[in-house]
């Protein structure tokens, strides 16, 4: 299994600030916070990142996770995802599959991922984990899917294999309201949670 976190993204409603750098109430830079959840539950994760961004990527590379630049042309969610996914090729950990999270999204709890990671291994083919009647993050797609991560274009993600495969969609109830927040401006720091 590998966690990829996507943390390429230009931020624009947050400001001019860099969004992932950001101190959270505990004192810890957003991005840290995702990747520090992912890669408990996840030890072999990857981060993907804009070249110009070598804080952040210093900062994840110190927290154990493997690092990816996705191009300067690639600008797109779905560039960056299909750029992680060809780079975990090299692992053989990517035979099994991924477990998507996002860099703004850091009060996902661990065992919330690790549940993810274990439907896929028990044989799910897309897990998606659900609080409240909300479907939310990160996201689980088995091996099988590689090959269309990887092809993804545009600014959705992995959305659109979402809707093609709505009916290999795990949903998996959860107690985790860290699944459905993301912070996308500054009010989000102290609001959420």
């Amino acid at each position: 299994m590998i966690g990829i976190l996507l943390a390429a993204g230009f931020s624009r409603r947050f400001g001019a600030a860099d969004k992932l750098l950001q101190i959270l109430p505990d004192g810890r830079p957003i991005a840290l916070a995702a990747a520090e959840n992912l890669i408990k539950a996840i030890p072999l994760t990857i981060a993907v990142l804009r070249p110009e961004n070598t804080a952040l990527a210093n900062l994840l590379k110190n927290a154990g996770l493997k690092i990816v630049f996705c191009g300067t042309q690639e600008t797109e969610m779905a560039d960056s995802l299909s750029a992680a996914v060809h780079y975990s090729a090299q692992f053989s950990e990517s035979s099994v599959g991924f477990v998507i999270a996002l860099a703004d999204m850091p009060y996902i709890k661990p065992d919330t991922i690790e549940a993810i990671a274990h439907a896929l291994n028990s044989g799910a083919a897309i897990v998606a984990p659900v609080y409240q009647a909300k479907r939310g993050h990160p996201v689980g797609f088995c091996a099988k899917f590689r090959n269309q991560l990887e092809q993804l274009t545009g600014d959705e993600g992995a959305r659109a294999i979402l809707k093609r495969h709505a009916d290999q969609i795990k949903l998996l109830e959860c107690n985790d309201p860290g699944v459905l927040a993301d912070i996308d401006t500054p009010q989000d720091l102290t609001s959420l949670l």
